[in-house]
């Protein structure tokens, strides 16, 4: 084992520090730390407010599991605890300092919106079959991750 020598100034840095840790069944995706975009490091976390926060990371997961899928899926959202059933996630947003917003479709094609607390956020993502005559997949992750770049 080896020890890890640090000064005050790097653990009082790596204490602040986001990072993105995963395990995963063998062969079944990559395991460790992730390097996160330079988008969401470039601001200390304390300067992002909960939601702001909530919403980059949720960027991140969508994106990342929209890489896993075909071109005959795309994401979708799913409720837990109650009858609402999903959204296909067509857009996301945040209202400082505490709210995220879902925006999309029900799989009846309606139209849905998922307003919610930081503190209750609880989100299951889908892949859900393609319903349209176009054949080609929403991926929502990548144009929501590079208005994020944009706005930084």
């Amino acid at each position: 084992m080896s020890q890890d020598i640090r000064t005050t100034a790097e653990a009082a840095e790596n204490d602040v520090l986001p990072r993105q840790v995963e395990a995963h069944a063998a062969g079944s995706g990559e395991t460790g730390q992730k390097p996160l975009p330079d988008v969401i490091t470039r601001r200390p976390i304390k300067q992002k407010s909960d939601a702001e926060w909530a919403y980059e990371r949720l960027i991140l997961y969508i994106q990342n599991f929209e890489q896993q899928l075909d071109n005959e899926h795309e994401v979708a959202m799913g409720f837990a605890g109650n009858e609402t059933g999903i959204l296909r996630i067509e857009g996301l947003g945040y209202f400082d300092p505490d709210i995220v917003t879902f925006y999309g479709t029900d799989d009846e094609g309606g139209r849905m919106q998922l307003i919610q607390h930081v503190s209750q956020l609880n989100v299951a993502l889908r892949a859900m079959p393609i319903l349209r005559d176009d054949v080609e997949p929403r991926r929502i992750g990548f144009r929501l991750a590079a208005e994020l770049e944009q706005d930084a």
